[in-house]
C-alpha cells in the first residue's frame, strides 16, 4: 500500500530537517537545470524592482553567477536603464527562478549593490563580440525611430571603437573591446530565500529562510540563516 508521501510528494521534496543554508540547494538545482535539454532558458530569472514613487516593474534577466559562500547572485545590465535607476535608488530587489520542467521554484529577496569593476570586466570580456558591441551601441530602453536606425548605431559603435566589420567577422571573440562605463553587474545579497517544489494535489513542499543583510558602502555584512517550513 502506498504511503501519503508516495502519493503527494513531488520529484525532489525537501528533507524533514531543513538545511541550515538554502544556497547549496539553489546552486545544485541551478547547475542541474543548466545541463538539462528539456529546460529552456534555465538561467532566466524574473527581476522585480520598485521605483522611488512605489511603481513595481518586473522583467526577465539572466543569472550569471551564484556565490553560495556569501549568499548572493549576479546579473548584468545597462546602468542607465530604468531597472538600474530603480536598483540604485532603493537598493532592493526580488528575483524568481522557475524551472517548470522540474517543478521547482526559488525566490530571493534582498539588498542590491553594484558588482566590483573587475568582476564586470571579466564577464564582459567573455561575451560574444556582437554582445559587446551591442552594449556600446544601445541606449537601453530609449526610443528609436526604426530597426535600421538601431543597426546604424551598431555600425557607428564599431567605427567609434576603431574596429571594422570585416575584422570582427574574421577574429570574432579574440577582438578586444573594453567594457562601457555605463554597463556592468549587480549583486543581490539575499535576506530571504523561499524554495518551492510542486506536489500532487497542490500539496507542494515549501520553506523559507531569512537573515539580516547590512550594506555600508562597499561592505556587506550578513547574519545567520533561520529556516522554517511553510504550508502551500
Amino acid at each position: 500500500m502506498k504511503s501519503l508521501a508516495d502519493i503527494f510528494d513531488g520529484p525532489s521534496p525537501l528533507p524533514d530537517q531543513l538545511p541550515d543554508d538554502p544556497f547549496p540547494t539553489l546552486v545544485s538545482w541551478f547547475d542541474e537545470a543548466m545541463t538539462r535539454q528539456d529546460q529552456p532558458n534555465p538561467g532566466a530569472i524574473a527581476l522585480a524592482t520598485t521605483s522611488p514613487s512605489g511603481v513595481p516593474t518586473v522583467r526577465q534577466v539572466l543569472c550569471k553567477g551564484i556565490d553560495a559562500g556569501s549568499g548572493h547572485i549576479v546579473f548584468y545590465t545597462n546602468y542607465t536603464s530604468p531597472k538600474a535607476a530603480d536598483l540604485d535608488a532603493t537598493g532592493l530587489a526580488s528575483v524568481c527562478f522557475f524551472w517548470d520542467h522540474q517543478g521547482r521554484q526559488i525566490r530571493l529577496e534582498g539588498r542590491v549593490v553594484r558588482s566590483p569593476g573587475a568582476e564586470s570586466d571579466a564577464y564582459f570580456a567573455s561575451r560574444p563580440w556582437q554582445s559587446r558591441v551591442g552594449a556600446w551601441a544601445s541606449d537601453q530602453s530609449k526610443p528609436i525611430a526604426s530597426r535600421s536606425a538601431l543597426l546604424g548605431k551598431v555600425m557607428t559603435a564599431i567605427g567609434d571603437l576603431g574596429l571594422s566589420l570585416p575584422a570582427l567577422l574574421l577574429k570574432g571573440k579574440s577582438v578586444e573591446i573594453p567594457r562601457p562605463p555605463f554597463w556592468g553587474g549587480y549583486r543581490l545579497y539575499a535576506s530571504a530565500v523561499e524554495i518551492w517544489v510542486s506536489g500532487t494535489g497542490r500539496i507542494h513542499d515549501r520553506a523559507r529562510w531569512e537573515r539580516t543583510v547590512e550594506v555600508d558602502g562597499d561592505t556587506v555584512t550578513t547574519g545567520d540563516w533561520s529556516g522554517t517550513r511553510l504550508q502551500p
